[in-house]
């Protein structure tokens, strides 16, 4: 399965990196764009799940760079990055065709949580009409609640378990955070906390993981949440 894909847009080689190193260790893929015509040119060519869009860049700013994509057609998400904090700018950012707006400077934790919500906001990590999956050597069936497990077991899984596989193989390989994990598993059942999420993480690495010590498949985003990788990631 392959990674989701970011475009990201920023002419300041320090910002750059730190965020698009940041973002790969969170599993996306990412493409660097440093000023407004590249940006185009990369957006135009599409394959890209979200756009993280610098505001200030070099003549051709990111407000123009939002407007002519959106008035070419152009749907990818776009999360619009700035020093200009004042609300005329986050207006004129909106209007232009951005999907959230995020203020410089910015904590990490932030952005990654922005960037996961604006991709399952936008239905870019619909869920794949799939009932059977591998994880390793070991598979997994939603549709019977079953797996076979790193031993070569076959397994029941609690709905719970279910739940929660079946979450983050819906997002594609991108983070889901555990707030949204015990939205969508627990709904309205009482006093589930991210421990709770965290317990039943471990739970299930013991069925899939070959070494408990350094996950392969159910990986942490540290203070966030967990992405489920895949063979094919």
């Amino acid at each position: 399965m392959a990674a989701q894909r970011i475009l990201v847009v920023e002419d300041e080689p320090r910002i750059a990196n730190l965020v698009c190193d940041n973002l790969e260790d969170e599993g996306y893929r990412v493409v660097l764009a440093t000023d407004g015509a590249a940006a185009l040119r990369a957006a135009r060519q599409g394959g890209n799940d979200l756009i993280l869009l610098d505001v200030m860049l070099p003549e051709l700013d990111g407000f123009e760079v939002c407007r002519r994509l959106r008035s070419e057609g152009v749907n990818t998400p776009i999360l619009l990055v700035t020093a200009r904090d004042l609300p005329p700018d986050r207006v004129e950012g909106l209007m232009a065709g951005g999907d959230d707006y995020l203020i410089k400077p910015f904590h990490l934790d932030e952005l990654l949580a922005r960037v996961h919500a604006l991709l399952r906001r936008s239905g870019w990590s619909e869920p794949k009409s799939v009932t059977r999956v591998n994880i390793g050597e070991c598979w997994i069936d939603f549709d019977r609640a079953e797996a076979q497990d790193i031993h070569g077991e076959m397994v029941a899984l609690n709905a719970k378990e279910i739940g929660i596989l079946k979450l983050l193989f819906e997002a594609h390989g991108s983070v889901v955070q555990r707030g949204d994990i015990i939205a969508e598993v627990w709904g309205d059942e009482a006093d589930p906390t991210p421990r709770t999420v965290d317990n039943f993480v471990v739970r299930l690495r013991k069925r899939f993981e070959p070494d408990l010590t350094n996950p392969r498949y159910l990986i942490t985003a540290r203070g966030i949440g967990y992405r489920l990788r895949l063979d094919e990631d």
